[in-house]
């Protein structure tokens, strides 16, 4: 019977954390935001140093909002903890070639997971007011921990198509969510800070050997 109720409660306690995160984000999915300091691109993974196919279409979002002048900047923030997988390269070189120029868009190379993303934006490039570009399951939880780290933000859902595996990610991002919640309570620092990088300045400082 204690077994049970321990099941019970804990059900009760992922699946309101969960519905409270959707909720309570829900009226922040909007690009519009006046004098907007950048957009903020989580990275999607990239294969054969190409985007996949949703970090491509996160990408050519934020381009788009990019020329609808909703912000003057593009941070693009994913992994690149080993010298042979540079996603925010890949995620630079892609946004460059689609007309944006190399000194409107930084990298920050110690994205690695989404709370540390938010994080640094604050942090490291002193962002205060963000459009966050990501597909819409994530997006609550974006939304959340910018909320939770004090950064004015708005979200943008880049939803064109469907995704093979989404079963899998909607499931799994329920645990996120849940393990993201407990994370914004203590607020622990990333894994990497560093020098401040402030997003009013020029893009090209991020750059490294491959831009």
């Amino acid at each position: 019977m204690i077994i049970l109720i321990m099941i019970l409660v804990g059900v009760m306690s992922i699946a309101g954390i969960n519905i409270y995160m959707c909720q309570s984000t829900q009226k922040q999915m909007t690009s519009e935001m006046e004098n907007a300091d950048c957009i903020l691109v989580l990275g999607a993974g990239i294969r054969n140093n190409k985007p996949t196919p949703m970090l491509n279409d996160r990408l050519e979002q934020a381009i788009s909002l990019y020329n609808e002048k909703k912000a003057p900047k593009i941070i693009m923030s994913g992994d690149h903890g080993k010298a042979d997988y540079n996603e925010v390269g890949v995620m630079k070189k892609f946004t460059m070639d689609k007309g944006v120029p190399s000194s409107d868009i930084f990298m920050d190379h110690a994205g690695f997971s989404t709370y540390e993303s938010l994080y640094r934006a604050k942090e490291i490039f002193q962002a205060k007011k963000i459009i966050i570009v990501t597909q819409d399951y994530h997006l609550y939880r974006a939304l959340y921990i910018a909320n939770q780290l004090g950064l004015e933000a708005v979200g943008v859902a880049s939803n064109p198509r469907e995704y093979s595996g989404q079963t899998m990610r909607d499931i799994r991002e329920v645990a996120a969510r849940c393990k993201d919640f407990i994370t914004c309570i203590f607020k622990p620092e990333p894994t990497y800070l560093g020098d401040t990088i402030p997003v009013s300045g020029d893009g090209d400082i991020t750059n490294d050997q491959a831009i």
